[in-house]
């Protein structure tokens, strides 16, 4: 475990250099084609928020003409009819040269435009906040939808090198990172540049040499974020790596919480779980440290300005050059624009992870599915006839290693065949070749005479069910896990199902009856009770072709003769592949394939192969009869 560990950690570390490309910020941008259906709501925001930047900007202006007739009442009090609502004509004058002949407003004017602003500024913000929320929420939520539909029509072998937790890290907080950007920080990365050029012009028209002392200190604050952001991202990257470490711990620990139990690892789980929280926390501690050095030099920095430009400017002030008013109208701007640079780095850092989390989802939306959810296909019942020719195979995580050599078996319409041999023998591997999980390296496998390989996965397994040997069953009613076989199905249908699996005595006992909650994985079910609502949800599907992977190995003698009788209900009239461990409820089956090594050793009926003496079925059947006396005694 810990080796795989590592290498995720090593493959985010990867990422994380891609993440300063061109060529990752060109893919991430493909993601945000899922807001093109909304462009028009995403421009209408946009517009709002450029209205409700304009106004923010316009409330140093009006804060210091507020100084300025305070501080300055005769200039502004020897201009007639100063009411402002009495006489409109004039304050609009006043608005229209507020740059070029710098006029003077009375207190009751500027508090009067001060609070049409800020009623403007309020109807903006809330606009600019909707729409882009509006367009934030539908985009992500046809990314999820997406995303979702991509990974459950991904084959097998894609879940087989990827972990669950990892999956649900894609779908829940790489999305939740991308609807950040398009509901905060795009809108916000445009204020912080908006608020830095349009300050940086506004304070040059006040003060050009004020302007050019103040810009003197963005050397310091751009060094600073280059060296201080690099160590933060760096950081910041291993902590988020880190915690989903921890997720995964968590979340194969509750998945596997009876093994846990079973073998009272609880404490060895705690132990697991602290040691990688505990990570976390250094590693956070140690981005804390970078980010508090960077802030507080920031904030060193930011007011050392400050300081220094309200010195500058007040012997400014002092000598004549500039007005008091003025002067504070520029402090405002100089607080605004340096709010704005330690923004932008706060907005580089978010960008960064948005293009990592983009990468990362379109992996998954990049892989290749094998079912298209959006196409109709149309059922066709196959009669059931089987034939597996000279079948040759290796899974693709070892391919020096041959599951199957040259294995061929005819199975007619209606007939029960039984695959038996030691576990590794390729048993189970023969079905899910029948069901497409993977694709064949020799031979072919043929259903009513056309190759599956040609055949559309959905078609092939809408004619296939499976009862396995451990049951999984989904945690809502025993209604909808039997009705999972035909997705639509009439309560009569699946009552009938539940009859014919002997399972309707049990359900129609609890108080609840078919709307009885199962719990996750049917946890509140007994063996047999699960094995019975799978053979209904079997029987409800009504395939041509049954596989049943001895779905009555677990149970006690009674469960099995109530199972066994729903599954020869369920056999009838169905080509049927058994996959035995427990011999004896193979006695009547057509045909036994021994396999061996990946291949067939013996095949023949039970009668016929328990009289090979030296035969490997004669010896399994000897083995566990034997076994059967040693429990007696």
């Amino acid at each position: 475990m810990a080796k795989r560990t590592r290498s995720f950690g090593e493959e985010a570390s990867e990422k994380d250099k891609k993440k300063l490309s061109k060529e990752g910020f060109r893919k991430a941008l493909k993601v945000f084609r899922f807001t093109l259906p909304y462009k028009w709501t995403f421009a209408i925001g946009f517009i709002f928020l450029v209205l409700s930047q304009l106004t923010s900007m316009s409330i140093p202006l009006l804060m210091g003409q507020m100084v300025g007739a305070i501080v300055s009442p005769e200039k502004a009090a020897s201009i007639p009819n100063s009411n402002p609502i009495g006489n409109a004509s004039i304050l609009g004058d006043k608005l229209q040269n507020v740059f070029h002949a710098a006029p003077e407003f009375t207190l009751n004017e500027v508090t009067f435009l001060f609070v049409v602003l800020l009623i403007l500024q309020a109807g903006f913000s809330f606009l600019r906040v909707y729409t882009f929320t509006r367009v934030s929420e539908q985009s992500m939520r046809d990314l999820r939808k997406e995303l979702y539909a991509k990974i459950i029509t991904l084959p097998v072998t894609f879940f087989e090198k990827s972990r669950v937790g990892e999956l649900m890290s894609r779908i829940t907080s790489d999305v939740t990172q991308l609807q950040d950007v398009l509901s905060t920080t795009l809108a916000e990365l445009f204020r912080q540049i908006f608020t830095l050029v349009g300050g940086v012009l506004l304070i040059t028209l006040i003060s050009g040499k004020l302007t050019l002392f103040m810009l003197s200190t963005f050397p310091f604050l751009v060094v600073a974020a280059i060296i201080f952001g690099r160590f933060i991202r760096k950081n910041s990257k291993i902590v988020q790596d880190e915690l989903a470490k921890t997720n995964i711990i968590v979340e194969e620990t509750l998945q596997s919480v009876n093994v846990v139990k079973a073998f009272t690892n609880e404490r060895l789980e705690v132990a697991r779980y602290t040691s990688s929280i505990q990570k976390v926390v250094e590693y956070a501690l140690k981005a804390a440290t970078f980010r508090g050095g960077f802030i507080s030099f920031i904030i060193f920095v930011l007011f050392g300005g400050v300081v220094g430009v309200v010195w500058y400017g007040g012997n400014l002030v002092l000598s004549g050059e500039l007005d008091f008013k003025d002067l504070f109208t520029f402090i405002i701007y100089t607080g605004f624009i340096g709010g704005s640079v330690g923004g932008l780095g706060d907005m580089y850092a978010q960008i960064q992870k948005t293009i990592g989390a983009s990468e990362r989802v379109l992996e998954i939306l990049g892989e290749e599915s094998e079912v298209d959810v959006s196409r109709t296909v149309e059922f066709k019942k196959t009669a059931g006839n089987v034939s597996f020719q000279q079948v040759g195979f290796e899974y693709p995580s070892r391919a020096d290693v041959s599951v199957l050599k040259d294995v061929s078996i005819e199975v007619k319409s209606g007939e029960k065949i039984a695959l038996v041999g030691q576990s590794g023998a390729g048993k189970s591997t023969l079905v899910q070749l029948l069901m497409k999980m993977y694709p064949l390296t020799k031979g072919q496998i043929l259903i009513d005479g056309k190759d599956i390989a040609t055949q559309d996965v959905t078609e092939l397994r809408s004619n296939i069910a499976i009862v396995p040997q451990e049951v999984m069953l989904f945690g809502g009613t025993i209604f909808e896990n039997i009705a999972y076989g035909k997705p639509g199905a009439t309560e009569a249908e699946v009552f009938e199902a539940a009859r014919k699996a002997n399972a309707y005595d049990f359900i129609t006992s609890f108080p609840e009856k078919f709307q009885t909650i199962v719990g996750e994985r049917g946890v509140k079910l007994s063996g047999g009770q699960r094995q019975r609502v799978a053979i209904a949800r079997a029987i409800l599907k009504d395939p041509s072709i049954l596989i049943l992977d001895e779905a009555t190995s677990a149970l006690d003698s009674e469960s099995e003769k109530l199972v066994q009788g729903a599954l020869d209900e369920l056999m009838k009239n169905r080509t049927t592949i058994i996959i035995a461990h427990r011999l004896a409820t193979i006695r009547n089956v057509d045909t036994i394939y021994v396999l061996k090594d990946g291949r067939i050793a013996e095949l023949g009926s039970h009668d016929e192969l328990i009289l090979k003496e030296e035969g490997i079925y004669a010896n399994l059947v000897k083995l566990q009869f034997e076994n059967v006396n040693l429990l007696v005694e």
